[in-house]
C-alpha cells in the first residue's frame, strides 16, 4: 500500500496531513489508490495574489480529454471515477509521438521512503517513453523545507524543483518569482495544445500556478470538495444497530452509547476536523487561511462564532470520555490503524485515501472489516455548510536559466505524467513496466517487490491529470468515494479567495502560528474558550486587522471568487 497513506496521526497538523496525502496521491502501488490528488507577488515581501486582472490571458486554454470516458463523471467538484477492472489490451494512447528531444533534465522533489537507484527499470522505461534523460535528485520529504530553502538560496538550482503548497511559507514564494521561468510562452492560451494532456488540466489548477504575474508552475490538480471524511467501522455499526448521526447532539449521544472504557472501547479519535465542517467553519488548510467576505466585511475564521462553537463541541467529546486516550497525545499519537482494526474506536476523521487504504490493509486478515465514510452533518441536524479546498496543492517549477530545449523537454515529461487513467502512459507513470514492476490478475494490477521499491513518488510529482479515483481491486470503494464527494460538493461553497495562491507580506508570516496548538489545548481541556478569545484579540492588535486591510485591497483589485 501507499507509504504513509494510512498512518497519519489521530490529530495531525495541516502539514503532516498534507504530506501523507501527497504520498497517497502520488504513489501508485499494486491494488493501491489511483488518486490523482503558485501565487503571485507584486513586490516580493509585499505579497500578492494569483488572480490579477491579467490572469485570464496567462492561463492555458482548457481542452477536455476525450481519450478515456470515466465511469463516473465529475460533479459538484468531485474527482472522476473508474469502477471497471483493468484490461491492459484496451489501454489507450494519449501521447502518440515522443515529444522529448533526448536532453538531460535534473529534477529535485520530495520523497517519502528510500529512493531507488537512478538506473532502475522504472526510470529507464519512463525516460525512454518521454525521450528525455531525467536525473532525479530525490530529497527526504519530512525535511524537504530545509533542503528547499537552502537550494533556492544558492546559485545551484536544478532544472526542475517540486514545491508542495505546505512548503510555500517564508521566502519561498519570493524565491519562486526570482528563480523560476515564465512558462507562458509555451503554455498560455492555445500554446498548451502542443501538450494535450496538459491542456486537459482544469483551469482552476493552472490559476494557482501564477506567481509574480507569470505562469510559472505545473500543477497537481485536486478536487475542491473537502478531503477529510469522518471514517467509521460500518461492519460494527451494522452489527450493533448503530445509526449514523445527523447532528452534533446525535453524535455525542451515540459516542456515549459506544464507549465502554473498561472494555477498552471508545467512540472516536479527536473530531476537531469534523467539528469545523459540521459548524461551517471556513477552511484553513492553506493560505489564504480562512478569510471570507461576510456581510460586506472580511472576516477570518478565528473571529467567527462558528469557530468557537466547533471547538466547544470537540471539547465536550473529550470531556465526556468518548475520545480514545491516544488522541490526548495530539501530533505524537501512534498510527491509528491497528486500534481502529481492533475496534478500540469506531470513528475518526482523516483523508479520503484512507477509505481505500484501510480496506486494502485488512482484506485478508480481517475479512469482516468494513470502513465507510459518514456524510458530514450540519451541527443542528440540517444541511452542512462546507467550504471548497484549493484546486491544486503541489507544483513543479523550471529554472529561469533553462534553455528553450530544456523547457520543452520538461513539458514533454509533464505531458506524459499528466496522462489520464486508462492510458498506457498513466500505467507506466503509476505502475512501471508490466511484468517487471507489476502484474495484472483478474483485472487488478499488483506491484511486484521490485515495483514497490522503484515506483514511488518521482514522475507523478511533475504534473498530474484531473483528479481521479480508481480502485480496480475495490471498485465499490471508488464508487462510494466519488459519490461521497458529489454529495458533499452539493453543500460546498467557494470563499472569496478560492483558487488564488496568496503570498502574504513577510511581516505577517508567523502571525497565526500558535492557533493550532491552542485549538488542541482547548479541546483537551488544558485551556479555555476564553483563552482563544484573548488570543484572537491579541492577533488583531498585533497585525490581524492590518492583514485584513491587505486582503481587502486584494479583493478590491482582483474581485471575489465566492459563489
Amino acid at each position: 500500500m501507499t507509504p504513509n497513506a494510512a498512518s497519519a496521526p489521530s490529530g495531525p497538523s495541516r502539514r503532516s496531513f498534507l504530506a501523507s496525502t501527497a504520498v497517497a496521491t502520488a504513489a501508485g502501488a499494486g491494488g493501491m489508490p489511483l488518486l490523482a490528488a503558485c501565487g503571485a507577488s507584486d513586490s516580493g515581501s509585499g505579497g500578492g495574489s494569483s488572480s490579477g486582472k491579467d490572469a485570464k490571458t496567462l492561463l492555458p486554454s482548457y481542452v477536455a480529454d476525450n481519450v478515456v470516458t470515466p465511469d463516473i463523471p465529475a460533479k459538484n467538484g468531485s474527482a472522476i471515477g473508474f469502477t471497471a477492472k483493468l484490461d491492459l489490451a484496451t489501454l489507450k494512447t494519449s501521447v502518440p509521438k515522443k515529444l522529448g528531444k533526448g536532453g538531460k533534465v535534473t529534477i529535485m522533489s520530495p520523497f517519502w521512503g528510500s529512493p531507488p537507484k537512478q538506473d532502475n527499470a522504472y526510470y529507464k522505461a519512463m525516460n525512454d517513453l518521454i525521450g528525455v534523460d531525467v536525473q532525479w535528485q530525490n530529497q527526504d520529504g519530512n525535511t524537504y523545507d530545509q533542503k528547499l530553502g537552502a537550494v533556492l538560496a544558492s546559485s545551484d538550482v536544478p532544472d526542475v524543483v517540486v514545491v508542495p503548497g505546505w512548503n510555500m511559507g517564508g521566502k519561498i514564494p519570493t524565491a519562486i518569482i526570482s528563480k523560476f521561468a515564465d512558462l507562458g510562452p509555451y503554455l498560455s492560451g492555445d500554446k498548451v495544445k502542443d501538450y494535450p494532456n496538459l491542456a486537459a488540466i482544469p483551469t482552476d489548477a493552472w490559476r494557482r500556478c501564477i506567481f509574480g504575474g507569470k505562469l510559472r508552475g505545473l500543477p497537481q490538480p485536486s478536487p475542491y470538495v473537502t478531503g477529510i471524511v469522518p471514517l467509521y467501522r460500518k461492519d460494527i455499526f451494522d452489527k450493533k444497530g448503530y445509526q449514523v448521526p445527523r447532528s452534533a447532539d446525535e453524535f455525542l449521544s451515540l459516542a456515549k452509547e459506544i464507549t465502554d472504557a473498561r472494555a477498552k472501547r471508545w467512540a472516536c479519535l479527536d473530531m476537531k476536523w469534523t467539528a469545523f465542517q459540521s459548524f461551517g467553519v471556513l477552511s484553513g488548510s492553506e493560505k489564504p487561511l480562512g478569510w471570507n467576505l461576510v456581510d460586506g466585511k472580511l472576516v477570518n475564521r478565528i473571529e467567527t462564532q462558528e469557530y468557537l462553537e466547533a471547538l466547544e463541541w470537540a471539547r465536550k467529546l473529550f470531556a465526556a470520555g468518548v475520545v480514545h486516550p491516544d488522541s490526548m497525545l495530539g501530533k505524537n499519537a501512534p498510527d491509528p490503524g491497528p486500534k481502529f482494526a481492533a475496534g478500540e474506536f469506531l470513528i475518526y476523521p482523516n483523508n479520503i485515501s484512507q477509505w481505500w487504504g484501510r480496506t486494502a490493509e485488512q482484506v485478508t486478515q480481517n475479512p469482516e472489516f468494513k470502513i465507510w465514510g459518514m456524510d458530514i452533518f450540519g451541527h443542528d441536524g440540517g444541511a452542512p455548510q462546507l467550504w471548497a479546498e484549493q484546486p491544486a496543492g503541489i507544483f513543479a517549477f523550471v529554472n529561469k536559466n533553462a534553455s528553450e530545449s530544456v523547457i520543452r523537454d520538461v513539458l514533454a515529461v509533464a505531458n506524459v505524467t499528466a496522462a489520464p487513467y486508462g492510458t498506457k502512459e498513466y500505467m507506466l507513470t503509476n505502475y512501471g513496466p508490466e511484468g517487471t514492476d507489476y502484474t495484472v490478475k483478474n483485472g487488478v494490477p499488483t506491484k511486484t517487490t521490485q515495483g514497490n521499491n522503484e515506483v514511488l513518488n518521482a514522475y507523478v510529482m511533475v504534473a498530474s491529470p484531473a483528479a481521479t479515483i480508481a480502485h480496480p481491486d475495490f471498485p465499490e470503494v471508488a464508487k462510494a468515494q466519488v459519490e461521497w464527494q458529489q454529495r458533499m460538493g452539493a453543500f460546498t461553497k467557494k470563499s472569496s479567495f478560492y483558487g488564488q495562491m496568496i503570498t502574504e507580506p513577510s511581516r505577517y508570516t508567523n502571525l497565526g502560528n500558535d492557533f493550532e496548538q491552542l485549538e488542541d489545548d482547548i479541546t483537551r481541556g488544558r485551556k479555555k474558550i476564553s483563552d482563544m478569545q484573548q488570543a484572537v484579540s491579541d492577533w488583531k492588535s498585533k497585525g490581524g486587522d492590518k492583514l485584513r486591510d491587505w486582503y481587502q485591497k486584494l479583493l478590491d483589485d482582483n474581485g471575489s471568487s465566492a459563489n
